[in-house]
């Protein structure tokens, strides 16, 4: 008999997981209220983690782990006829005008390709010739640059994926959905218009989460980061191959096939879930993007999105069954690096929900017990 599993939440975590259940044979329901401001459809894209100055073990790893499985969950969706993913393997710069500084990153990078071939290959750049790979950047910046960054374009991948989904039998439905208990296990949940029983609920509802489970007695702490992430159009120039830009600074560049440069983006911890642009924010993204690249002043000011990162404790993410509750999955408090680990972070939580043994990372660093600050049945 198959299992039946509520996935809420369709950004590309819950995406992901309703379509790796649906893989697996489950029969799925997939839920999303549509929330405006969330991450996935405002997030850059970057899938780099070799260039992040990071160092915590358990971010890593599983920042990592979810690189290396960008070229399976592609290789699925083509099987699947979902070839608009707007994923390429580009390169990344990692830039400064510190030589020293430079040095160190290089050492670095090679520290870790000692683990993880996918690196690619590894390559000191003096200043001025990194601009030859992104024109626009300021010339007296120079570069340590790696073969195995790539982008992703949320949103299409995000598409691909629920409707890959779908064509494997997963159902989408766009309602607001509260969760069934019943003496300690959660049963499903409850819409506006149904009951829906469940084996599994899988909770990959982002910034959202604390709300839904506040009505379990269950505090989790995730808090939502505002992001403003700015788009520049360069209609004239061939931007599809330009690679990752990463300064030392929290601030980044990348670029897509249709001569678009995104540049971003704001880190706005205590925003609550202010969806609005402010001039703070629009400026301080501007001036680092035109401090490193001063070549897209001249570009077209072509959109500027908001998103609502799920951040939480220490930026390591939450991941696994509440101990008090059974039956609940929660997947979320990816930060920053929602794009670069939401497929295979959602293909865990599919496969913890369908109790599956998991072999290829340990998840002990992200088990919700953790981080919960109290529950109550």
């Amino acid at each position: 008999m198959k299992m039946k599993v509520v996935v809420l939440g369709a950004g590309i975590v819950g995406a992901s997981a309703a379509y790796h259940l649906a893989l697996k044979g489950a029969e799925v329901i997939n839920i999303d209220k549509k929330h405006e401001g969330q991450a996935t459809a405002a997030g850059a894209g970057i899938v780099c983690p070799w260039l992040s100055r990071v160092e915590d073990p358990a971010w890593y790893n599983m920042s990592k782990a979810s690189a290396c499985y960008y070229p399976t969950i592609v290789s699925l969706l083509e099987a699947d006829d979902e070839t608009e993913l707007g994923y390429a393997v580009v390169g990344g710069l990692s830039v400064s005008r510190d030589i020293e500084e430079l040095k160190e990153i290089e050492r670095r990078i090679k520290e870790r390709k000692k683990q993880t071939p996918e690196v690619g290959d590894i390559t000191y750049l003096a200043p001025g010739e990194p601009q030859k790979l992104f024109p626009p950047l300021a010339s007296d910046y120079g570069a340590v640059h790696v073969t195995g960054a790539a982008r992703v374009d949320g949103r299409l991948m995000r598409k691909a994926l629920l409707s890959a989904a779908r064509k494997h039998g997963a159902i989408y439905l766009q309602e607001e959905a509260d969760l069934l208990t019943v003496e300690g296990k959660v049963t499903g949940v409850k819409t506006k218009s149904e009951t829906i029983t469940a084996d599994r609920v899988i909770a990959a509802t982002g910034a959202w989460t604390p709300y839904l489970l506040e009505p379990l007695g269950v505090q989790l702490p995730i808090e939502p980061q505002r992001g403003q992430i700015i788009h520049i159009s360069l209609p004239e120039e061939d931007t599809s191959k330009w690679p990752v830009v990463l300064p030392q600074t929290s601030y980044y560049l990348l670029a897509f096939n249709d001569h678009r440069v995104v540049v971003g983006a704001t880190r706005e911890t205590g925003s609550g879930f202010d969806y609005r642009l402010t001039a703070r924010g629009v400026s301080e993204v501007l001036n680092a993007g035109l401090d490193v690249a001063p070549g897209l002043s001249d570009g077209t000011l072509h959109e500027i999105r908001i998103g609502f990162r799920p951040m939480a404790p220490s930026h390591i993410p939450i991941l696994g069954f509440i101990p008090q509750y059974e039956g609940l999955v929660i997947a979320t408090g990816l930060g920053a690096s929602g794009l670069t680990m939401g497929p295979y972070f959602g293909k865990l939580a599919a496969e913890l929900s369908l109790d599956h043994p998991i072999e290829d990372i340990d998840l002990q660093p992200y088990a919700p017990s953790k981080f919960l600050a109290n529950v109550s049945k």
